[in-house]
């Protein structure tokens, strides 16, 4: 998206050079009026006037920290961006209005969305994000009024800029990510063979979701650095049932598991018996071991053994 957002070229010099200046025209101007009162000028008007000057250069005084900006406007026509770190002096006209460059942390309260599948969740994110073009972040987006508190015209500092910045994106990355969780299941027991899951899907969601919060945000001139889901659970009301689900998908794999295994070792059994020439079986007996064994090897307790001493014809 095309920025408006340039350089300020205005007026400016180093703010120690300006404040020399200044005192050497307080200096001037005090010795004028003493000079005057002495009868050794005939007029104190240019004492005056640099009096009067000295009073209003301090207001062009500026000072920038690293990762700081102001937006230079000129009875309300933007002038551009002055970004120079230190102590500075700009024209006095200039109105100046300073935010920050640097990288913010959010931690929005979790949300319920619905998922793929209709099922209610609850879901949470953490960002990391900063301000990327000015003139959007100032002028795009009605901030001035929203850190104002609706006055629109009251001084605004710094930090409360700042929290209108982040209210803009919190309200943003809520409705990117509902649309997210909206587009993925749970976990693989709703979704569709190889289709990735907000569960499982872990970096390749994280990625979906920053496209869609930059998508959202590219107007406002604020960029999100890092998204990442940190919370993830099914909604109060269903996480018991979701639960036992989960519970019975496991039994049932455990029990797959067990089965594939006593199948393995009955046929080991058999194979053994008839390679070695331990004993010969029928059919009917050979049927009446193996579901002894599969009883002894499924089951969930031990199993009691019985010796039969009988003859086996």
């Amino acid at each position: 998206m095309e920025t408006k957002e340039f350089e300020f070229k205005g007026l400016a010099m180093n703010g120690f050079v300006a404040l020399f200046v200044e005192l050497v025209i307080i200096a001037l101007s005090v010795w004028g009026m003493v000079a005057f009162g002495k009868g050794q000028i005939g007029t104190p008007i240019l004492s005056v006037l640099g009096l009067l000057l000295a009073c209003i250069l301090p207001i062009g005084f500026r000072k920038l920290e690293p990762n700081e900006a102001m937006v230079m406007l000129f009875f309300g026509n933007y002038r551009g961006t002055f970004t120079k770190t230190g102590f500075h002096w700009v024209n006095f006209l200039m109105t100046s209005k300073k935010v920050s460059l640097r990288a913010r942390n959010l931690n929005p309260d979790n949300i319920k969305v619905n998922d793929k599948t209709g099922n209610p969740i609850m879901i949470g994110q953490i960002l990391v994000w900063r301000l990327k073009d000015t003139y959007k972040a100032m002028f795009e987006i009605d901030s001035q009024t929203m850190a104002s508190g609706g006055s629109g015209t009251a001084p605004v500092a710094v930090s409360s800029r700042m929290r209108a910045f982040e209210s803009f994106i919190q309200v943003q990355s809520d409705a990117a990510l509902r649309e997210v969780a909206g587009m993925y299941a749970y976990d693989e027991n709703e979704a569709e063979k190889d289709e990735l899951t907000l569960r499982a899907g872990g970096k390749e969601i994280n990625e979906v979701l920053l496209t869609k919060l930059n998508e959202r945000l590219a107007m406002s001139g604020l960029e999100v650095l890092e998204a990442r889901i940190n919370y993830l659970a099914y909604s109060p009301e269903i996480a018991a049932v979701m639960l036992r689900r989960q519970q019975a998908a496991a039994i049932i794999s455990a029990r797959e598991k067990i089965v594939e295994g006593a199948v393995s070792m009955v046929r080991m059994a058999l194979d053994k018996l008839k390679t070695e020439s331990v004993v010969e079986l029928d059919e009917e007996r050979k049927a009446a071991m193996v579901s002894n064994l599969m009883v002894v090897l499924c089951a969930d307790e031990s199993a009691q053994p019985v010796v039969n001493t009988g003859s086996l014809y």
